[in-house]
């Protein structure tokens, strides 16, 4: 039995300490006020394995943007698996780096390692937490690492020793392991009790199914005292609790599951940061302890909710103290991910992040009480407050963390209420059934439509003791998958449209008004009314004749959605009538004031006069806003940096980047562009007001410094957006010069309510698209962060290349120039990084010709100098050291068969796993019967491959490495048989 263990890291300097007699641990306390505060508990680690001349590594981000086999970094090891696997470049930091500690930030939530749905039932579950560690990388091992752990708990944090157990790894005979003895006589000679030196089968760690591997050695603490708990370790008894554990990596398993010592021995150690301050302040739960206390103390304040009491299970009436502790481990979750990076959305690590929100957003409104929408970004600072000074990247984003979870619990907070009112009614239907579980397509059209994570509703289930029909859940989730594929399909071939016949038969109805579609400017839904239902070139009055999965268009008297126009992208989202209707609008046109929502149904039916609720996708309109309005500050930009011939010639706003056509002769130069660039970014940090306001368009025309497009026909009157002054304050004065220093334009698009929410501005592309057009393509927010991510890991990599050599550099060279090639990242960076490239690619070339050069003149000169030597002699063998290089193969048979002389030559390509071989039969050796082609084929017959060429001469190239000199053995023995 082999057990898989993973940790994480964190560490500081020592002072000396006395040992603490624990009374009793305490059930519950309001606050910690004793001398081992989280904040101590890890400076403490630091500074003894700083004393111990210990590297501090920061913590690695939670988001594993290179490794992806990880949703999440669940521990310590996982930034140091090069050096574990022997792959580290030694010339880096990080293949230098001799002994390391850190506190590592660890997320456990979804895949293999997930602990999100245990949150808040127990006292120790946690989908953040920190796991203090201190590594050795071929320094010192099991001796030095007992004693460091040994001494630290006892003589630093002064653990009474009586109430500390160890294991070792008790071997596995059937598959060849032993006993670690080695780390049980350590244990003994620290004064340990026999008694309290257990051995365990479990106690070895893996990487995985082949790789480094090694006994692991675990140290438990008995809360409870004056016993001896050994037979409890390991048995799952809360009381009775492993806080840190050392794995020996010694081994290597092959592919056979053989196991082979490491020619270099690592120690990789894992202490659990909550569990630990726990136990020095003598606390029965991690959540009754200072790392949670300041959290808890503020979601009081922020919900007025009765304060937090510890209990748990049945214990737990109100269900109010679980809440406390889902949402501020849920708090802590996303203020780490996000710092690092993390994006909520629909796919992998960012649905998962998702699903944490709207889980903790549902306990705040319905176990807490109070109303959401900015409620986590509230609760947010007294994470960066308490722990903003062991990871300050929480200080440095506050603001992005803080925009990111308004933008999502907003979103979320929308849907809540009426999704919770839909379950309820799901679930009284349900126990009126007789039934125990919920209809599993209606657990489906609670997630689809009304965003609540599938675990949600299973633990909204769970309370009311239901549970859900898994297999109705699966199929109406594949159906919903097929159906959105074919409407896919079907949105791009066969988009609904009015014709000019269908416009002149609305305006003649006047059952069908126009729409009013004024509430795209503002946040949230609106109740509107079905005035129109367009299917095959007719109006009909219900759905119900139209086929499953079927596009048809319907027309609302007033909507919030925003149909596409002046280069902005339409709106995607949902028309619903609660519980009974779910149309997807995934289209969204407007044809002479009639906007008209394309889509299908998901469920139920739409009849005229039907009540709806018109609700956009926020998530998709709040990076389209970002892109609009950074749209109207490049114009501005523009104009400043290249000046007023610029003039606007094409645009498109999507939620994923911002493209701009403009006129411009000339290619816009680095400076400029970064001159441009910097401007923009200029005004997003200025954060300024964006006002828009119906002016009359006659009057709007004349107001200094207006950038209209020129031959647009603009509606009277026209949509004015101004950053930075009030549109009415410019409308009293139209010719004021000073409206030339900021961004007007005439404008019927959706845009931020001030520059700051854009966060980010990166022009990716500039091109030329036609003679005097240019082109300029930028992103914005998180896509503007993302490739900023993305430019400095390339920018890393190719400082890492910078300290290789030969063929490593050579091939980091070639896929770094693909890469950076393909990057969507900032247009000067690239420049910037495709100089370096050059420089160091010009660099290689020149090393590597000098070298080859110098490898052939070795190489040519060796021959002639064996023959001047041995002048009677009529051949030449060598194995030569030019890495399989058939150039300089072929240059020392031509100096062979200058000299007259027979040549046969091999040289390996280890890294290729290839045999390079030439040579060169004289006239007097073919007189005696020695054929080249002949010759190179018996050689073949040893190395493999293939082998060509004429009488006199030929080459092949091998894939028998190990037989090149069993090779030239044959080689040898052949021409001596010419000459016998």
């Amino acid at each position: 039995m082999r057990r898989v263990f993973l940790h994480s890291s964190l560490l500081r300097s020592r002072r000396p300490s006395h040992h603490i007699t624990l009374p009793l641990p305490l059930r519950m306390s309001s606050s910690y006020d004793g001398p081992w505060t989280a904040r101590k508990v890890r400076e403490e680690f630091f500074n003894y394995f700083r004393s111990k001349d210990h590297t501090f590594v920061p913590s690695s981000s939670t988001v594993p943007y290179d490794d992806p086999t990880l949703l999440f970094a669940n521990a310590g090891m996982n930034q140091y698996k090069s050096i574990f696997l022997g792959t580290v470049d030694p010339n880096s930091e990080r293949g230098k780096l001799k002994r390391a500690f850190n506190s590592q930030k660890c997320i456990r939530a979804g895949g293999k390692h997930n602990d999100l749905e245990d949150v808040g039932k127990d006292s120790y579950h946690h989908t953040f937490f920190e796991m203090l560690g201190n590594w050795s990388f071929g320094d010192y091992f099991k001796k030095e690492a007992i004693e460091f752990s040994w001494d630290l708990l006892t003589n630093v944090y002064g653990l009474p020793k009586d109430r500390l157990y160890v294991t070792y790894y008790a071997g596995d005979p059937q598959n060849g392991i032993p006993t670690d003895e080695e780390a049980k006589q350590h244990w003994l000679s620290q004064g340990i009790s026999p008694d309290h030196v257990i051995a365990s089968k479990g106690n070895f760690w893996e990487m995985g199914a082949t790789g480094p591997c090694g006994p692991c050695s675990e140290i438990h603490f008995d809360r409870i005292g004056g016993r001896n708990a050994a037979h409890l370790v390991d048995g799952d008894d809360p009381n009775v609790l492993e806080i840190w554990n050392n794995v020996f990596i010694q081994f290597n398993r092959d592919d056979d599951g053989s196991l082979k010592p490491l020619p270099s021995r690592h120690v990789d150690t894992g202490m659990g940061f909550e569990r630990l301050v726990s136990v020095l302040q003598n606390k029965l739960s991690n959540y009754d302890t200072d790392v949670f206390s300041p959290i808890f103390t503020r979601i009081q304040e922020l919900t007025g909710a009765r304060p937090y009491s510890g209990k748990f299970g049945n214990d737990d009436v109100d269900g109010i103290d679980t809440a406390y502790r889902v949402v501020a481990d849920h708090v802590r979750t996303l203020s780490f991910a996000l710092s690092d990076g993390g994006v909520p959305n629909n796919v992998g690590r960012g649905y998962v992040l998702r699903r944490i929100l709207r889980r903790g957003s549902r306990y705040v409104r319905k176990k807490l009480g109070a109303p959401i929408g900015s409620f986590f970004s509230s609760l947010m600072p007294v994470v960066v407050e308490t722990m903003g000074d062991a990871f300050p990247e929480l200080t440095k984003k506050q603001g992005d963390i803080k925009e990111i979870l308004d933008e999502e619990e907003e979103s979320f907070s929308r849907t809540l209420d009426r999704g919770e009112k839909l379950f309820d009614q799901y679930a009284t239907r349900t126990k009126d059934l007789g039934v125990n579980e919920l209809n599993g397509a209606d657990v489906w059209r609670l997630y689809d439509t009304y965003g609540f994570p599938v675990d949600l509703t299973r633990l909204m289930a769970a309370e009311l003791r239901l549970g859900i029909n898994e297999k109705e859940f699966e199929d109406a989730q594949e159906h919903s998958k097929l159906a959105s594929k074919g409407s896919f399909k079907k949105d791009k071939a066969d988009l609904v449209k009015l014709d000019v016949h269908d416009l002149a038969a609305l305006e003649k109805n006047d059952a069908i008004p126009k729409t009013d579609d004024s509430f795209k400017f503002q946040l949230g839904n609106v109740t509107a009314t079905v005035k129109g239902i367009y299917y095959h070139k007719e109006f009909i009055s219900s759905s119900s004749g139209i086929p499953a999965d079927a596009n048809f268009g319907v027309l609302l008297d007033r909507t919030s959605f925003y149909a596409e126009a002046g280069g902005q992208e339409y709106d995607t989202g949902n028309i619903v009538i609660d519980g009974a209707t779910d149309f997807e609008v995934t289209n969204v046109q407007a044809y002479n004031g009639y906007v008209l929502h394309t889509g299908s149904l998901k469920y139920g039916q739409l009849s005229v006069d039907d009540e709806v609720i018109s609700s956009y996708d926020e998530l998709r309109r709040w990076p389209l806003r970002s892109n609009h309005t950074a749209t109207h500050i490049l114009n501005f930009c523009l104009r400043e940096v290249l000046g007023d011939h610029i003039d606007q010639k094409g645009s498109l706003v999507a939620p994923t980047k911002l493209r701009f056509d403009f006129s411009h002769k000339a290619q816009i130069s680095l400076p400029e562009l970064a001159k441009i660039e910097s401007m923009s970014i200029d005004w997003i940090r200025k954060n300024v007001k964006v006002y828009g306001k119906d002016l009359d368009l006659k009057t709007a025309h004349k107001i200094s410094g207006l950038r209209a497009v020129f031959g647009e026909a603009y509606p009277d009157p026209v949509r004015v957006v101004v950053l930075g002054y009030d549109v009415d304050e410019v409308a009293k004065d139209i010719d004021n010069p000073k409206w030339r220093s900021t961004s007007v334009e005439f404008c019927g698009g959706t845009h931020v309510a001030k520059t700051g929410d854009i966060k980010d501005f990166v022009i990716t592309e500039e091109s030329g698209i036609a003679k005097g057009i240019r082109r300029i393509v930028a992103v914005t927010g998180q896509e503007a962060h993302e490739a900023s991510r993305v430019a400095n890991s390339l920018k890393v990599r190719l400082e890492q290349l910078e300290s290789t050599e030969g063929k490593e550099k050579d091939t980091g060279l070639k896929v770094l120039s693909v890469e950076l090639g393909q990057a969507d990242i900032s247009v000067l960076l690239k420049a910037e990084l495709k100089d370096r490239l050059a420089t160091l690619r010009k660099s290689l070339d020149k090393q590597i010709k000098e070298k080859e050069n110098a490898i052939n003149k070795a190489a040519v000169n060796a021959l002639v100098t064996f023959f001047e030597e041995k002048p009677d002699s009529e051949v030449y063998f060598a194995i030569l050291e030019v890495d399989g290089n058939t150039k300089i193969l072929q240059n020392v048979v031509m100096q062979g068969k200058k000299l007259g002389k027979t040549v046969y030559v091999f040289s390996v390509d280890a890294e290729g796993g290839k045999v390079a071989h030439a040579n060169y039969v004289s006239e007097s050796a073919r007189s005696r019967g020695l054929d080249a082609r002949t010759w190179a084929s018996k050689v073949s017959d040893i190395l493999g491959g293939k082998a060509g060429g004429k009488e006199d001469g030929a080459q092949g190239v091998g894939v028998n490495v190990a037989q090149v000199e069993e090779a030239l053995k044959v080689a040898r023995v052949t021409f001596s048989s010419k000459y016998n």
